[in-house]
């Protein structure tokens, strides 16, 4: 394997790690190399600070001197609560940078190479930058279209069913399935569910495996007229009702729970995922019901879907997994399948909206 690829691997690595940890910011991985050896790695830290080329740079103190430095994403170069990681790279005297891809933030975008490039430091773009785009598909949907990228989870039997004919959904996949499920979860900044789930379920929406405990994505809750119980285990959450007053908004607040009120009129899932994207946040998991993930698959806001399927039979009087009006077929989403594996007992599909 080509040297520049193997390092680049490695930070990208890092960086995929630090998924659903970082926001605002991308999660970036930093790989310092001098003479053949790594004297220096870093990842962007919880909360997007310090970055990784930081870290990096510190772990690697003076050997960082004449040394190559592999990040996957473009250095920035803007003071924000950190000064750039350009000043830094710049000071601790590294003659080479390898980057994966360009950061598209209008404060950033090709800013960084050029101040690199200014002070005589080599600069290699583009190596391994398909995978470096995947992993920073939240940041880059956040800054181009202001929402977050929008991950649709499912669970069904073969038939395509949620839940039995007596209403019963645990459990269609086996422990393997959900604990994948779990991990997806870490991987992503909020998740969100509608409340006729949290009535029904009353689910705690966190990770709940050993080493995750600490990686549960912002729970958050479509509630238009505030039904959710005071004592519902995915509170506290961020909610998003209709505006309303009184006690039961007073309660929730209590408990850590913030309420988003806004009118009949714009309690839309699009105006939900531009306040997300003005939260910060950069990678979304939908776990909802049927009529809720139909609605978000109806209105083209999924750009993944990983679905999940038992190899069980429930029958027609089960309830199935996509439910709502019928689309004419000029307007019908085109996913296109980019994985397929065996998950324990069960078969995971995952599919990408066609561009």
């Amino acid at each position: 394997m080509n040297t520049d690829i193997a390092h680049m691997q490695h930070a990208l690595r890092l960086a995929e790690a630090g998924l659903g940890a970082t926001y605002p910011n991308p999660s970036v991985g930093a790989v310092i190399v001098k003479a053949g050896q790594v004297v220096g790695t870093g990842a962007t830290a919880r909360g997007g600070r310090p970055h990784a080329e930081t870290i990096a740079i510190g772990q690697a103190g003076s050997d960082a001197k004449d040394a190559t430095l592999y990040v996957t994403l473009e250095p920035c170069s803007h003071h924000g609560q950190t000064p750039p990681c350009v000043e830094a790279i710049i000071a601790a005297g590294i003659k080479k940078v390898v980057i994966a891809c360009g950061d598209p933030n209008p404060l950033v975008a090709g800013q960084g190479i050029a101040a690199l490039q200014a002070t005589g430091i080599e600069v290699v773009q583009n190596i391994c930058e398909g995978e470096a785009l995947r992993i920073n598909e939240g940041f880059f949907s956040l800054i181009k279209r202001k929402r977050p990228f929008v991950n649709l989870k499912i669970a069904t039997s073969l038939d395509a069913k949620i839940t039995d004919y007596q209403g019963s959904s645990k459990w269609i996949t086996g422990d393997a399935a959900r604990q994948y499920g779990h991990c997806l979860r870490s991987k992503n900044d909020a998740i969100l569910t509608g409340i006729a789930t949290v009535i029904a379920d009353n689910p705690s929406m966190d990770c709940r495996i050993k080493g995750l405990e600490n990686n549960s994505p912002q729970r958050v809750v479509l509630d238009r007229n505030l039904r959710i119980a005071k004592d519902a285990k995915i509170l506290p959450a961020w909610i998003f009702s209709y505006d309303i007053e009184g006690e039961a908004i007073k309660e929730l607040q209590k408990n850590g729970s913030q309420i988003f009120s806004c009118s009949e009129s714009e309690f839309t899932l699009e105006n939900v995922l531009l306040q997300l994207g003005q939260l910060g946040i950069t990678r979304l998991l939908i776990e909802a019901g049927s009529r809720l993930s139909s609605a978000f698959l109806r209105e083209n806001l999924v750009d993944r879907i990983y679905w999940f399927r038992s190899p069980m039979i429930i029958g027609k009087n089960g309830l199935n997994a996509i439910e709502g009006d019928d689309l004419p077929l000029a307007e019908i989403n085109r996913y296109r399948l980019v994985e397929l594996k065996q998950v324990g007992g069960d078969v995971l599909e995952v599919y990408d909206i066609k561009p």
